[in-house]
């Protein structure tokens, strides 16, 4: 019987309860925070997410860099050593360089181990839209599945991996070079929220913009209910930037205009959060969002 792992980073934002459960191997991402590194495990044993947003809202700045290819190897070797075949999923090539490290670490990984087999998704995905995706391989994995159909559904069906989301502070999009400085001051001003979601190529797109918090919120559900598919046989995951209180009026909201199997929601890991910032929130779903824009 073929042996093989599902290997991830911690931009999944998943649960480590749900890691565990699901039998993932999670290579745990960096973020710098005055000069101070942590590693993003995601059962917050170096830097609790919580306390991750507080020192974002005393103005202390947080920043990432690049994940070596050196990661990847010593999270797989043991498992290549072992006789596992390796299935790595990775967060959005267009929003990081995992995916191209993970590249150079199979390459060399290989040249040692050259009966051994890995394969690489690029997800295409960020955040809990990642983590979804990883959550259906990894079910098709406990039923049996083989690598190979892991590979092909994933390969399907990643870019129906809706990512609907708005942010809370504007600069922190200003500062990541997906706004102007002109367009994040006047929004600021004017209470702009907006709302944004990760196109077919896998890279954040604004779509549109509403007035006010609540506004963007119920804007974002009434997306999901145009866009989504069979929602009664779906599991939706939201991650958020520390703000529960808009996350269970999301949820309210959702249950209000449609019956869903189950919702579940984690925080935005400090590696993601160091970019999208406090009040963060997303939905992911299976749907066909990532083919047409909001309606403006």
């Amino acid at each position: 019987m073929q042996k093989f792992k599902i290997v991830t980073d911690s931009c999944v934002d998943l649960t480590a309860e749900m890691a565990k459960a699901l039998d993932l191997v999670v290579l745990p991402l960096s973020v710098t925070i005055e000069e101070k590194s942590y590693r993003n495990y995601l059962d917050e044993r170096e830097i609790k997410f919580k306390d991750f947003y507080q020192m974002l809202r005393d103005k202390k700045t947080a920043t990432t860099s690049q994940v070596n290819p050196e990661n990847y190897i010593t999270a797989i070797e043991p498992f290549l050593e072992e006789g596992y075949d390796i299935l790595l999923v990775t967060f959005s090539s267009a929003l990081s360089g995992t995916y191209q490290a993970s590249l150079i670490a199979k390459s060399e990984l290989l040249e040692k181990y050259p009966h051994g087999k890995i394969l690489i998704i690029d997800s295409l995905c960020a955040s809990m839209g990642q983590g979804l995706l990883l959550k259906y391989l990894a079910d098709m994995k406990q039923q049996n599945a083989s690598l190979e159909e892991l590979v092909l559904w994933a390969e399907k069906n990643k870019q129906r991996m809706c990512h609907l989301f708005t942010v809370g502070d504007l600069n922190h999009l200003r500062r990541g070079g997906r706004l102007s400085y002109a367009k994040a001051f006047l929004g600021t001003l004017l209470k702009i929220k907006p709302l944004l979601h990760v196109d077919m190529g896998g890279r954040l797109v604004q779509t549109g913009a509403v007035r006010g918090r609540r506004q963007a919120l119920n804007k974002m559900v009434e997306r999901m209910v145009q866009t989504i598919e069979n929602p009664e046989e779906q599991e939706i995951f939201i991650s958020h930037g520390d703000c529960l209180d808009d996350v269970i009026y999301v949820i309210d909201r959702i249950h209000e205009f449609m019956k869903v199997k189950n919702i579940v929601f984690n925080y935005v890991g400090p590696v993601i959060g160091s970019h999208s910032g406090i009040d963060t929130l997303a939905i992911f779903y299976l749907g066909n969002d990532r083919f047409t824009p909001y309606n403006k």
